[in-house]
Order: C-alpha cells, then sequence, then structure tokens
C-alpha cells in the first residue's frame, strides 16, 4: 500500500490533481478561519461550549462540524457548503416528484447541467435565509440559544445584510472551489470539503481524549490503560463494520438475450446488477438529526401555566435522553425506506432492462422483476436501516452513560464516521483507477510497475 501511495506521485496528470486538490482545500480552509466583521469570536466559541455541554451535538454541533469548525469560530465561512448540500437534497427530492424535473434527468448531460443550475439558485436563496438567521441570533443570542452575553460588537443594523453579503459569498466561491476540484483535482470536491472539515477536529478530539486519562482536579484519574484499550479496539471494530457495510451489495444476475443484427451478435453475456444495502448513506441520520432539533426548543418556549406538560415534553425529547434516542432511532429507520422509495425506481428499472433485451434469471421481465427488485431491496434496506440506527446512537450512548465528550464521541460513529469513511473509499477508487490505467497496482496489491508487453 505504502508503494502504491508513492507511485501516485510518479504519474504527472495524477500528481497534478493531487496538488490542485490540495490547494483549493487550502482555500477552504481560511474562509473557515477567516472572522466576520462585528463579532466577538471569543464570546461566541464560549456559548457554543455551553450549548454543545449541556445538549451534547445537537443540530449547532452537527453544523459546527460540518463546517469545519467555521460556525465556531465565527468566521465568513461559517455557512460552510451546508446550503449546497440541503439545495442539493431538496432537488433530488422533487425529482422524484414532478415530471418536469423527472424528465430533465432522463435528458442527459443538458438536463443534468439545468438541474445544476436550479441547485445553484437554491443555494443562493438558502444562503441569504440562513445567513440572515445567523445574523439575528447572534445580535439576540438570549432569544435564540437562552443564553445572555454581548456577541456582535458592531451597532445600528448594518451588521445583518454586512453579515448576509459576506457569508453567502463565502459559501458560494466554495461551492465553486468543489466543482472545481471535482472537474479538475482527484474525488468529489464537496465530499471533500466537508470531510476535511470534520477530520480538522480531530486533533481537539484527540486532546480532549486524553485529558480523559489525565488526573482530575481532585487527583483522581477517569479512565484506566483497560478503558484505553477498549476504546482503541470499539474504534477498530466500528471502522471495519462501517467499511464493510458501505461495500457491501446484492449482486442480483443479468442475462442479457443474443440479438443478430447484420453480421453482428450482441448481447449474450451475463452480468449483474448491484444493490448496496446502505442504500441511503447518511441522509437518513442528518434528516432525523434536523427535524428533531425543533421540538424540544418549541415544547419548552410554550407560555401558559397550562402548558406545563407541554414543557416537561420538550425537556424529555433534550439530545441524549431515552426518548429522543428512541424516537431517533425510529425516524433514521424511517427515511431509510423514504430515501430508497424516492430515489430507487424498480419498474424503471425493469423497464430498462426489458427494453434492451435483459433478464433475471428466473424471473418473468417486466413486472415481475420489477416486483422481485423491490421486494430484495426491501429486505436489504432493513439490514442498512438497522446498522445506521446502531452506528448513529453509539456517540449518545458514549457521552450519557461513560460520561465522553462529544467531540470525542462523534468520532465513534455518527454522521463523522460515515462521511470520512465513504468519501476516504470513494476517493482511493478513483486513484487506484489512475494506477491501473497507468499500468501501476491499486491499494490493494504491491504497487509495483506492471508489464506493458
Amino acid at each position: 500500500m505504502l508503494s502504491a501511495f508513492l507511485n501516485t506521485f510518479k504519474i504527472a496528470d495524477l500528481r497534478q490533481r493531487i496538488f490542485f486538490t490540495l490547494g483549493l482545500i487550502f482555500a477552504c480552509r481560511i474562509l473557515a478561519v477567516l472572522p466576520t466583521p462585528g463579532v466577538n469570536a471569543a464570546e461566541l466559541q464560549k456559548m457554543i461550549a455551553d450549548i454543545q455541554s449541556r445538549a451534547g451535538g445537537g443540530f449547532l454541533g452537527l453544523y459546527d462540524l460540518f463546517s469545519g469548525g467555521a460556525l465556531q469560530n465565527a468566521a465568513v465561512g461559517a455557512l460552510g457548503i451546508m446550503p449546497y448540500i440541503s439545495a442539493s437534497i431538496i432537488l433530488q427530492l422533487l425529482t422524484a416528484v414532478i415530471p418536469q424535473l423527472e424528465r430533465l434527468a432522463r435528458e442527459g448531460d443538458a438536463g443534468r447541467q439545468k438541474i445544476t443550475q436550479y441547485t445553484r439558485y437554491l443555494t443562493l436563496l438558502l444562503c441569504v435565509i440562513q445567513g440572515g438567521a445567523i445574523a439575528a441570533s447572534l445580535r439576540n443570542p438570549a432569544a435564540m440559544f437562552g443564553i445572555g452575553g454581548q456577541i456582535v460588537t458592531m451597532s445600528g443594523w448594518g451588521f445583518i445584510p454586512l453579515t448576509i453579503l459576506t457569508m453567502t459569498t463565502s459559501t458560494m466561491l466554495i461551492m465553486w472551489l468543489g466543482e472545481q476540484m471535482t472537474e479538475r483535482g482527484i474525488g468529489n470536491g464537496i465530499s471533500l470539503i466537508i470531510t476535511i472539515g470534520i477530520v480538522s477536529r480531530l486533533p481537539g478530539a484527540i486532546g480532549a481524549a486524553a485529558a480523559l486519562f489525565r488526573p482530575g482536579e481532585d487527583g483522581a484519574v477517569r479512565f484506566s490503560i483497560f478503558h484505553l484499550i477498549l476504546l482503541v479496539v470499539m474504534m477498530f471494530l466500528v471502522i471495519a463494520g462501517v467499511v464493510a457495510v458501505t461495500q457491501a451489495q446484492r449482486k442480483i444476475p443479468v442475462q442479457y438475450a443474443k440479438r443478430v443484427v447484420g453480421r453482428k451478435v450482441y448481447g449474450g453475456q451475463s452480468t449483474y446488477m448491484p444493490l448496496r444495502v446502505n442504500y441511503a448513506g447518511v441522509m437518513p441520520i442528518i434528516f432525523a438529526q434536523a427535524i428533531l432539533m425543533f421540538p424540544p426548543r418549541l415544547l419548552r418556549n410554550i407560555p401558559g401555566e397550562w402548558a406545563g406538560w407541554l414543557r416537561s415534553l420538550g425537556a424529555e425529547l433534550d439530545y441524549g435522553t431515552g426518548l429522543h434516542m428512541l424516537l431517533y432511532a425510529l425516524m433514521i429507520l424511517f427515511f431509510s425506506y423514504f430515501w430508497v422509495a424516492t430515489q430507487f425506481n424498480p419498474v424503471q428499472i425493469a423497464d430498462d432492462l426489458k427494453k434492451y433485451g435483459g433478464y433475471v434469471p428466473g424471473i418473468r421481465p417486466g413486472t415481475p422483476t420489477a416486483e422481485f427488485l423491490d421486494r430484495t431491496m426491501t429486505r436489504i434496506t432493513l439490514a442498512g436501516a438497522i446498522f445506521l440506527t446502531v452506528i448513529a446512537v453509539i456517540p449518545s450512548v458514549m457521552a450519557r452513560e461513560f460520561g465522553i465528550p462529544w467531540l470525542v464521541s462523534s468520532f465513534f460513529g455518527g454522521t463523522s464516521l460515515l462521511i470520512i469513511v465513504g468519501v476516504m473509499l470513494d476517493t482511493m477508487r478513483q486513484i487506484e483507477s489512475h494506477l491501473l490505467m497507468r499500468h501501476y497496482d491499486g491499494f490493494l496489491k504491491k504497487g509495483k510497475l506492471r508489464s506493458r508487453r
């Protein structure tokens, strides 16, 4: 594997792509630390740390994680790439229900370019809305977070339009940089930006983990070397499980009938259709976290003496409570099937197979094939959804039951680990394809130069 890594720098085109990607990542990280005008960054960091200590990670911690700490740094790139991701998800879901968008998606490159243009417009709109919400929250943190303090140092209402302008411009720039990485670099640019933002928190997580094994103020040590071994073993097992399930597929055999056109014979070969076990990826976790963010805050702020039980319910729904984790798990299961139902179309797949002379052995073409694919996908989705649920609740259990800081526990599961593993596997596959194309072995072999004969 080390030889294969060194071989990546022997190929001029691949080396240029890697350095180009690293340069753009460096530019994105500058936007994550460049401060927003008129914001007291030290006071904001103190407020976010207080919120995370009381409510675990929560949606605020998730957003700060995706922005690579830009939100906590009060940087101009505080919105990060989240508006673009939200716009992409919205367009994907709308494509499944709006016939006009569905037709565009089937028109090839021209249709995809049109959908990409709509995604950019929607990203701009979301940037303005979210930038305004962040600016208003910074001006009045007591109303939004229930915490006092003076975060904004700029007087007057000029702070809000200035913040919207700087954050929107930064997000659009990050979006453009991500597209340039995808086109001229290596890997998926948007995914790499998110991954680098998550990995940037790793040094802080290591420092917080090391503090758990040092004596506290009372001279007592909370965790011993035995706990350290358990954490290392658990990290290894969780990562191995995520890699295995991320790459897991159900291979459906497909046979193509022979067709004779003139003197040429087409078809007749056997292949397979891969159905991913974790088809929804990380989306169910993001949906569940986003939805469960609002009920506790809304219920706790209901006025009136008669609404005491609603406020108590809001407290029971706080991040890390038993009821919250139960609802969290159920919503992940629901959104796993919801995503498959909106994105996986067995009828269209069966029609395409029938059109090109393909069929699943033992299954009649047409409707029986669609029913077979739907039944198979439903079964393997259950396994993927259960896996996602277990991975998602690991950080909450570690933080609640064992008192491990959320910054540390978030790397043992949840959104962070799924994104890091998925993006790294995809990037390694792209690099390996460049190596194999230039007659080098990939990462899974010795990495020597193959014979060109």
